[in-house]
């Protein structure tokens, strides 16, 4: 008993009280996440290093099948989501953003096996996407339907699906810090210690699962700490400006991802063509630029890499593990102005063909895309900087290294996990000091161009506003229910503007809910609308309800968050709503405007 009463007082501490349980869920999806993202990657794998040897094969014939296997894999992506259809809006992690932000943290589960399916046909095909940004939404799946098996509020949904996103990107990047920052930076906005714990438990013990599996600690990616050691790790003031530039230009090559993304789904929404087939126009302007690439012979820059495949299909490790070389871009000889002329080209290629790739419907992340466009930026930059013999103490592959941090941050508008994610990579310490500074930079460059992330602008163009984080964490913890409601006077559409003023003056109110014969919600009268109407005081007994009453108000639910209902506040200036059950339209009561500021802030005293 006394063991029992410790815990309890442990768990209150901790800001969990009685939602302890929520550690052990997070525990099942962690080790549930540590399988799943090694047989989603795996297939993945297998499936590019069978493309990789078939293209280096005497038959030049297998050379052009993989050139149009995007084609393929696209037609197939597009017939899986016609066969799965979803409602929900977005896609990849802005739709795990705007399930926490609009959905209660639900999502269906459906989500799951399109991602899966669809992601690894893009991807294995040569698509330009990432398998990152699918395997967080599988995980998110993953979280938000335990939370839903075991019925838990919508608060602690949303945590659950937090803990299976941030546990997919633990594992697939051997980076549990980083799945962790992510989910809290970036999908819940929460860094509350309630929401903390359970996520942490969840990317540890995920991580620790594929390495348990797999024998080894690397990321599966491919890329491990090794290929970092010897480097000049020395990081001076005379430096300083080196990564500032790099920081600005990273930060622009970001805002220009970002826009290039926006205007192609524009684009491919505005194209009249059936949408299963809309992956395939996109993976066929994919294929006409390798094609081009192709018959260039643009591949030659690089002697150890295949020529036949097009850096820009699939998700890019290959070259960036090539760039993060010391040896790759530094050579005895210099860097030739062609290799950097096919740098600066790779990093526009890169983005016309991820834009392509996931803009016209097709599955993928972003993570891995904005890797390469950082790894390339930064090793164009560092080139052109020891051509001109500005880097005695540093290497391109350390400017490659870096940009990788800072495109990341950029795009994400999320720096702190950009640089634990490339300090878990390479576990190098000493490039901390010049990785925070260009995240940094690269991110205020990005926000001065455009104050939306890659992800929130997908989700502004749904009507979704993302507000400050303290603020909005504080919204999302509080529902309808949390709020003392006002007790509603009906009225029906028949009774006449003097029955208003008399209920008025009995009960003191100033808004009236209007209803049909069985007491539906059918709309309301507003306090501002019965004060215009008083301007003709005499015409007062002639005047129905049903004329002054406004219908085009919305109605709250009682699970609906209080950043939700805030925003129904805002687009209509009114002081009430209607709290209705959407079932049976049964008005429950009315919720003011003042009344959740001030719970608003009595919360925020607590916590």
């Amino acid at each position: 008993m006394l063991q029992t009463r410790q815990f309890r007082a442990l768990s209150r501490r901790l800001g969990l009280d009685r939602d302890w349980y929520l550690v052990l869920l997070a525990v099942s999806i962690g080790l549930i996440m540590g399988v799943a993202a090694l047989a989603f990657i795996i297939p993945i794998t297998m499936m590019e290093e069978h493309i990789e040897a078939l293209s280096t094969a005497k038959d030049r014939s297998m050379t052009w099948l993989i050139l149009f296997l995007p084609i393929g894999g696209a037609l197939l992506t597009g017939l899986v989501f016609w066969v799965l259809p979803l409602s929900l809006k977005g896609h990849g992690i802005a739709l795990c953003m705007y399930s926490v932000s609009r959905e209660k943290g639900k999502i269906p589960f459906r989500v799951l096996i399109r991602q899966w399916i669809g992601s690894t046909l893009t991807i294995g095909s040569g698509g330009s996407a990432g398998p990152e940004g699918p395997i967080v939404t599988i995980g998110a799946t993953v979280g938000s339907s335990m939370g839903r098996l075991v019925r838990v509020d919508p608060q602690n949904t949303a945590t659950l699906l937090g803990c299976g996103a941030a546990a997919g990107l633990a594992s697939v990047f051997n980076a549990p810090m980083a799945g962790i920052f992510f989910v809290l930076e970036v999908i819940l906005r929460d860094f509350s210690i309630r929401t903390f714990t359970p996520i942490v438990v969840a990317a540890v013990i995920s991580a620790a699962t594929t390495q348990t599996i797999l024998g080894t600690n690397q990321p599966l990616f491919g890329v491990g700490p090794e290929i970092f050691q010897g480097t000049n790790e020395k990081f001076t003031v005379i430096q300083a400006p080196e990564f500032l530039a790099l920081g600005v230009a990273c930060g622009l090559v970001a805002a220009l991802f970002s826009y290039t993304l926006r205007v192609t789904e524009s684009f491919f929404t505005r194209l009249k063509a059936p949408k299963i087939i809309k992956p395939a126009t996109g993976a066929l302007a994919l294929v006409l630029i390798g094609l081009i690439w192709y018959a260039l012979g643009s591949g030659s820059f690089d002697s150890k890499a295949n020529p036949d495949l097009p850096p820009f299909y699939g998700n890019g490790y290959i070259l960036i593990k090539q760039l993060l070389q010391p040896t790759f871009l530094s050579t005895p000889e210099g860097i030739s102005a062609m290799t950097l002329s096919i740098l600066g080209g790779l990093i526009f290629l890169k983005i016309i063909a991820t834009c392509l790739t996931l803009g016209s419907g097709g599955a993928g992340g972003l993570f891995a895309p904005s890797l390469l466009l950082g790894a390339l930026t930064g090793g164009l930059m560092g080139g052109i900087l020891e051509g001109a013999g500005l880097l005695p103490n540093a290497n391109p592959a350390q400017f490659a290294l870096v940009g990788m941090a800072a495109v990341v941050a950029a795009t994400t508008h999320a720096p702190l996990t950009a640089m634990v994610l490339v300090y878990e990579v390479t576990q190098n310490y000493a490039l901390i000091l010049p990785l925070m500074l260009t995240a940094v930079i690269a991110t205020i460059v990005t926000r001065l161009v455009n104050r939306e992330s890659i992800y929130t602008a997908e989700l502004r163009a749904l009507g979704v506003r993302m507000g400050t984080m303290s603020d909005l964490t504080m919204l999302r913890r509080m529902s309808v229910r949390d709020v003392p409601m006002i007790p509603p006077v009906l009225v029906n559409e028949s009774e006449s503007g003097q029955r208003l003023l008399e209920l008025s003056e009995r009960f003191s109110v100033n808004d009236f809910v209007v209803v049909d014969a069985e007491e539906r919600y059918m709309g309301l009268v507003t306090g501002n609308d019965l004060s215009q109407a008083l301007i003709y005081r005499e015409a007062i007994p002639l005047l129905q309800v049903g004329e002054i009453e406004r219908k085009d108000l919305p109605t709250v639910e009682l699970d609906e968050t209080l950043d939700v209902v805030l925003d129904k506040f805002s687009a209509h200036e009114v002081q009430s709503l209607a709290v209705v059950t959407p079932q049976t339209g049964e008005v429950l009561g009315l919720i003011s405007r003042t009344r959740l500021m001030r719970e608003y802030q009595r919360e925020l005293e607590k916590d």
